[in-house]
């Protein structure tokens, strides 16, 4: 029987550090207002099988890796034509070390050149703006510079970006051990990033952290953070990332 017009989206919403419940509640009322998609949720890449069978694949996750053997699924699914909006800290790979500083590893290489991108490091949390790279592309026309209070994602960049959205900053990041950043050169909030006949939506914005989530780390932390989820624009680049993803942006 066939499944008529019915889109079968995966969402990955998992991993440290983050107020996952919050940002997958969010992601899934956001999904509701497309009747034609069915959601299955898990919390990592375990379920290889059901991911790979997806028309859509959305992740919200932080240091949430594949295996090798998901990593090399993942690969093929896209390189035959899948669509991915990854959100976030699905590129990112943490190791806290004995000196308090946060390692970055550069693994899984594959992965990251699937994604585009791999998380190196980010400032203190403060307001920076956003800027549009592309203001004639659908998925961000329309829609001024806008200011966030929010993780400020510093990557190393793989394959091709087409950048979206971006904002500036340099300086040293003492919480990380990638922690020089001194060339003043755009940095990516938002890219399509090809990858064989599949295609990426990469949106870094979206930190959000609640009063048990440093936890083994911090017994409690000592406010809540919500980042872009507190903009209009936020959930205007979430509507429109999932009708790219339905192919349906330009209706």
């Amino acid at each position: 029987m066939s499944k008529s017009d019915r889109l079968d989206v995966y969402l990955v919403a998992g991993g440290k550090y983050h107020n996952i419940d919050y940002a997958r509640l969010e992601l899934l009322k956001l999904m509701a207002e497309q009747p034609r998609l069915k959601v299955q949720v898990g919390s990592d890449y375990s379920d290889i099988d059901a991911i790979c069978s997806a028309d859509v694949i959305v992740t919200y996750t932080c240091d949430v890796m594949p295996t090798p053997d998901q990593t090399r699924r993942l690969c093929q699914h896209m390189r035959s034509g899948g669509k991915w909006f990854a959100l976030h800290g699905t590129n990112s790979i943490l190791c806290f070390l004995e000196d308090g500083r946060v390692d970055c590893p550069r693994e899984n290489n594959d992965f990251m050149e699937l994604l585009g991108s791999q998380f190196l490091s980010h400032p203190p949390i403060e307001p920076y703006q956003v800027e549009v790279s592309d203001p004639d592309h659908p998925l961000v026309a329309g829609i001024n510079p806008f200011t966030v209070d929010d993780e400020l994602y510093l990557c190393s960049l793989h394959g091709e970006q087409h950048t979206l959205l971006h904002t500036h900053w340099t300086g040293t990041t003492e919480a990380f051990t990638s922690d020089q950043w001194k060339d003043d050169e755009p940095r990516p909030c938002m890219y399509l990033h090809p990858y064989g006949e599949g295609e990426v939506l990469y949106l870094t914005l979206g930190h959000c952290r609640g009063k048990y989530d440093m936890q083994p780390l911090m017994e409690e932390y000592p406010e809540s953070e919500f980042g872009a989820w507190k903009t209009d624009e936020y959930y205007e680049l979430l509507r429109r990332g999932l009708r790219w993803a339905m192919g349906t942006l330009h209706k």
